[in-house]
């Protein structure tokens, strides 16, 4: 039988739930350590043995509210946050053994508080302050929900007609489903919180209004479009973050192509692949102009992503979309070599000349980054390499309006966990400003 016939969804979550008996036998196995090397590589903190424990003996409503205490959004972390990097990676078990899986024992408890319909925190009493928050992805939501903690009124201001961002829209479903993300974010409006959707800060909505109707504002609006890749019929290529969102959105009208390519090398490019793969493509290939110890994806996804099949070509520079009758049919290449350290650390690829080669291929996909939030520019932010600049409260260069998550990463990793932690860091800075001056910042 095919294989893609014995999958009823090729898309999938691609690992099941754990069940109790499962969960409690993981959980048995945690050291419970004093000083958790697990804790401090969680970007949020959360006490890990503490809520692993509490699995352990049977209590997950203490384990989901051990996670609440320090991370609001949970169940999209337990699915979407790379374990072996962060909390999984540390584990002192992994030495000599395998590590605890924390992050499906997360999941086991975040899935146990949602069945529950368990808050995530009690009922604040009311305070003075209104905030206005702009984007609903995981950095918004988390401000949010922990403004709400502290008894604030917010509303959050979203463009999209769904809530949840990232989550929602640009993580492949076989990390985290649509339903889990909105349901997440259902969670955190069901602590109070004001959603207010086809809202676009710059469009339908000024900053000047918001500063004179909200204490503060929070900025958490993501990264800017993708990049484009300049080479003459680079029109036909496909956008990889929209071939992910229609996987999702729209999964009984996406085809692919019979010879996919994918261009790029960092996480969504693997995923772009994967769908590819998954939905019924051939043959799939990976073009990267630099070698694959260069690639920014993790270790563990370019293991999993040859596991499906996908190939790679490296040292390959596109130049040229080949066409015939205004249809794909080839990728034009030329050879590189690696030349000096960049700014970024990595090998300089440098074109060998007269070295073009042509892929055949059928379907083009980019996945090669995405440019600076395009509204750091119309407010008159200040940038560092075109993404918002905070101080170490998140506060922006405008007294009142802070900002996290994606929109002020110009550098290094951007998970959603950080954009999770950021929204809560934010939130208190913004609580404490409002606390000390009677509402105002």
């Amino acid at each position: 039988m095919d294989l893609l016939e014995e999958r009823k969804d090729p898309l999938g979550e691609l690992l099941p739930p754990l069940t109790d008996h499962e969960a409690s036998v993981e959980a048995n196995r945690c050291l419970y350590c004093f000083d958790a090397p697990c804790t401090h590589a969680c970007p949020t903190h959360i006490d890990i043995p503490k809520f692993i424990k509490k699995i352990a003996t049977g209590n997950l409503v203490g384990s989901a509210r051990a996670i609440f205490e320090e991370n609001l959004l949970g169940a999209t972390c337990a699915r979407v946050c790379p374990v072996q990097e962060l909390c999984e990676g540390a584990c002192v078990l992994g030495a000599d053994h395998k590590p605890i899986s924390i992050g499906r024992l997360q999941r086991h408890a975040m899935e146990s508080a949602a069945a529950k319909g368990l808050a995530p925190f009690p009922p604040a009493a009311a305070a003075s302050g209104r905030v206005a928050v702009i984007g609903a992805g995981p950095a918004s939501l988390s401000c949010a929900g922990e403004l709400r903690r502290f008894g604030h009124a917010v509303t959050i201001f979203e463009r999209r007609e769904l809530p949840g961002g990232l989550s929602t829209y640009g993580i492949i479903k076989l990390r985290e489903p649509m339903e889990i993300a909105l349901a997440e974010a259902e969670m955190i409006l069901k602590t109070g919180v004001q959603l207010e959707l086809g809202r676009e800060l710059g469009g339908n909505l000024s900053l000047a209004d918001l500063q004179s109707e909200y204490h503060a504002v929070f900025l958490g609006v993501g990264p800017g479009e993708s990049n484009t890749l300049h080479i003459p019929g680079s029109e036909h290529i496909s956008d990889g973050l929209v071939l992910i969102e229609r996987s999702k959105t729209d999964p009984d009208g996406l085809t692919v192509g019979r010879n996919v390519v994918v261009i790029g090398a960092g996480n969504t490019a693997i995923d772009c692949a994967t769908i590819a793969k998954r939905l019924g493509a051939e043959t799939v290939t990976m073009v990267y102009r630099r070698s694959e110890h260069e690639m920014t994806a993790f270790d563990h996804e370019v293991e999993f992503v040859k596991l499906e099949g996908v190939g790679f070509k490296f040292l390959a520079q596109p130049t040229r979309v080949v066409l015939e009758a205004d249809k794909i049919v080839g990728l034009e290449c030329a050879r590189v070599e690696l030349g000096p350290l960049d700014n970024s650390g990595r090998a300089t690829p440098v074109a060998v000349p007269g070295s073009e080669f042509v892929l055949p291929t059928d379907q083009l996909i980019t996945a090669i980054g995405q440019d600076p939030p395009r509204l750091a520019k119309l407010l008159g932010l200040k940038t560092h390499e075109g993404f918002i600049s905070v101080s170490d409260e998140f506060e922006t260069s405008v007294p009142g309006v802070f900002a996290g998550g994606d929109c002020i990463r110009s550098t290094g990793a951007a998970f959603t966990v950080m954009g999770v932690q950021d929204g809560k860091l934010a939130a208190h800075a913004i609580h404490s400003r409002l606390a000390a001056k009677g509402g105002k910042p």
